[in-house]
């Protein structure tokens, strides 16, 4: 027997459809709901979106099932194989994943179903439970605080000094990031870090001339 027989025959072989058999494939499916469920409840525990998508979260849940039966195909016949390498390639996602912890999500859940469908569920529970400690304990770690905005509006007979030195005595790292001055009069827009955010906008707006104070805080990225 060649070599090239021997190729063929170990591929043959190894795409042998008896293996596949009910108890198998319902131990398999039934690992990956388990794992699925399980990423849906991490998920929906740790979700920090401004907007919970539970379409999404359940998109999570369902994907190791149908990638875990993907793969029982795909070790069950070689043309099966083979025509599921080529229509998958062509498959296009267009939606944008706007949370990049969200892609992480998405990686665990396609991952978990692949290695459950490979039979390998040790590999897959341990997976599991490093990714959320790894998840619970980066939630954990002190985040340094992002700065705020601080908005003043005021009329022509407000002095900058007098804005500039009340801001100073709240946040003495302020920085003036843009002066709007019309006939009308001045705007500030002040970005800092303050402690006391409720008396800095009560002092600011006790000054003469000042119309209105607006204090916007923010909790995304810390630019440095």
């Amino acid at each position: 027997m060649s070599i090239t027989d021997m190729l063929k025959k170990s591929v043959v072989e190894g795409f042998s459809a008896g293996n596949l058999d009910t108890s198998h494939i319902l131990v398999v499916l039934a690992v990956a709901i388990a794992l699925g469920l399980f990423i849906y409840a991490v998920y929906r525990t740790t979700s920090k979106s401004g907007f919970y998508n539970r379409g999404f979260n359940k998109a999570l849940a369902i994907m190791p099932v149908i990638t875990a039966g993907i793969m029982l195909a795909m070790q069950s016949n070689l043309v099966i194989s083979l025509g599921m390498v080529g229509a998958l390639s062509i498959v296009r996602f267009r939606n944008a994943v706007k949370e990049p912890s969200d892609l992480a999500y998405l990686f665990w859940s396609i991952s978990m179903g692949i290695i459950t469908g490979a039979g390998l569920f040790e590999l897959a529970l341990i997976l599991s439970i490093c990714v959320t400690i790894l998840v619970v304990a980066l939630d954990l770690v002190p985040t340094f605080r992002a700065p705020c905005i601080l908005v003043v509006s005021a009329d022509k007979t407000a002095e900058e000094k007098a804005v500039l030195d009340c801001v100073n005595k709240f946040a003495p790292k302020a920085k003036v990031r843009s002066r709007n001055i019309t006939k009308h009069g001045t705007e500030w827009i002040v970005e800092m870090q303050a402690k006391d955010e409720a008396g800095l906008v009560k002092a600011v707006s006790e000054i003469g001339g000042v119309v209105s104070v607006n204090l916007m805080t923010h909790d995304g990225d810390v630019r440095f």
